[in-house]
């Protein structure tokens, strides 16, 4: 059995030219949706992820307020920025890049909190992330658990009953996508970095589901045949030799588990897009 590759760059291209024809329509009656992100400090992958969104704001006719607030910036200079986009009527989401410098990292959490939850497009303040805990259907809900389950969806619609692993439990990304499956009637299970015998309890996965940060971890002899494989990772490797090119990788061995696998994502052109296109859904449901 060859595993379906999931194309996440197609899926996220028909969800785009959806939400631009919502923006079309809310143009029509005099709204401009307005998404503005905070870049702090100058982390090379934050300003290609931002340069990304704005980018994909652009195609979306989404209009983009950049801030960018240099590597010493201090707390209270990013909390006047936030209460301020929360002022501007212009402005309908904020988006906060994360992760901040090391040394905001103890107020990252207390900034994110400032901004008003009904422009928190990334679904990370108290309100929204208690809204999906309790199964409410009108909070924002984080973009790349968002965009994993369109994924695992496009594949089986139906995932009732399923036995879904989690391999992760960040607020940003493990604990939003076990409430999600939850939702859908799974049986979930989260393992992280403190989980015994890991391998044997993503081996029981009908999904699997991997967000660790650790290249090419999950391989095959982890993955129940037939199981539906999405990998959040992205992990650049150095080159095999001197003057050649680094590769992206995610956490799962994708050459091993293709082979094993039902459906599997790919990296890069697997969650990515998904996330960046569930961004500029939330910004519309924000005036919505």
């Amino acid at each position: 059995m060859t595993a379906e590759i999931i194309d996440g760059k197609a899926i996220a291209l028909s969800l785009r030219e959806n939400i631009a024809n919502d923006v079309k329509a809310l143009k029509e009656k005099g709204i401009n949706v307005g998404l503005a992100v905070i870049l702090v400090g100058d982390d090379p992958a934050s300003q290609v992820y931002v340069g990304s969104k704005i980018k994909a704001c652009k195609a979306a006719g989404i209009t983009s307020f950049e801030h960018k607030i240099n590597d010493n910036g201090t707390e209270e200079e990013i909390r006047n920025v936030i209460q301020t986009l929360n002022q501007d009527s212009d402005v309908h989401g904020i988006l906060l890049q994360l992760p901040l410098p090391d040394h905001l990292s103890d107020v990252q959490e207390s900034l994110v909190q400032e901004i008003l939850p009904e422009k928190d497009v990334d679904g990370l303040t108290t309100l929204n992330a208690g809204k999906l805990f309790l199964g409410h259907d009108d909070g924002l809900v984080p973009c790349t658990p968002q965009g994993s389950l369109k994924l695992i969806k496009s594949v089986e619609e139906n995932l009732s009953g399923k036995h879904a692993v989690v391999i992760g439990r960040s607020n940003l990304f493990g604990k939003p996508m076990a409430q999600l499956l939850l939702q859908e009637n799974c049986t979930v299970t989260i393992a992280h970095s403190r989980t015994q015998n890991i391998k044997d309890i993503c081996k029981q996965a009908d999904i699997l589901v991997a967000a660790v940060g650790r290249a090419e971890m999950v391989k095959a002899d982890w993955v129940k045949p037939g199981a539906i494989v999405i990998d959040v990772g992205i992990n650049r490797q150095p080159p095999a030799q001197e003057g050649g090119k680094s590769k992206l990788v995610g956490d799962v061995d994708f050459d091993g588990v293709k082979d094993i696998a039902r459906a599997i994502t790919p990296v890069p052109g697997g969650v990515g897009p998904m996330t960046i296109a569930c961004l500029l859904a939330n910004t519309v449901r924000t005036v919505k």
